[in-house]
């Protein structure tokens, strides 16, 4: 898919800050470090749209990037990142709670893993929270040219039997960093999108 002209809209925090306008929203999800900006400007072709950060933990507002009006990647708060207060982790937590439980708009949820490492007991714990909500997911195992690519299916076939996956939920490999899988990704999003 070609995206002509993504914009960054809005950080929120509460409901009336959302956008309002009648588009599906493609959810991120992910631990602090594992790469849901560099996804964002990996698939849609820019350098720094999604703003990468060096210091891990560092967004705590959910972030609206409007893809030509058609749709919206939101980028969540990363999870696992020790330094944020437990004061402000369960401030983060309600209002990701309210969002992704509440807001009519999501169309698909992308959960990113590192597909060098089997999903820690936070990547576990925000699987079962994902599936609670009753809405649709994928995994990305994101940084895949980090293994020998003779390595990605077994590493991609070990995150399923480690989150207990049935075949019907898809996990796609990808690299930010060679810019690789993009067709199979946006094959996979276009399905979840009615534009």
């Amino acid at each position: 898919m070609l995206i002509r002209n993504p914009q960054f809209e809005i950080s929120a925090v509460e409901p009336k800050q959302y956008p309002n306008k009648n588009i599906p929203e493609i959810v991120l999800v992910g631990k602090s470090n594992v790469g849901k900006s560099s996804f964002i400007n990996t698939l849609i072709n820019r350098k720094n749209l999604a703003r990468t950060s060096s210091e891990p933990g560092k967004t705590r507002q959910i972030n609206f990037y409007n893809m030509d009006d058609k749709f919206y990647f939101v980028d969540l708060p990363g999870y696992g990142y020790s330094k944020m207060s437990k004061e402000l982790q369960e401030k983060a937590g309600k209002f990701i709670e309210e969002y992704l439980f509440n807001r009519p708009n999501i169309s698909l949820i992308i959960h990113i893993l590192d597909i060098r490492h089997d999903p820690t007991k936070d990547d576990i714990l925000m699987h079962n929270y994902l599936k609670s909500t009753n809405k649709p997911f994928v995994i990305i195992a994101n940084k895949a040219d980090k293994i020998a690519s003779t390595k990605v299916d077994l590493a991609v076939e070990s995150i399923r039997e480690k989150l207990g996956l049935s075949e019907e939920i898809s996990i796609l490999p990808f690299s930010s960093e060679k810019k690789i899988y993009t067709d199979e990704v946006w094959n996979k999003l276009d399905n979840y999108l009615s534009i």
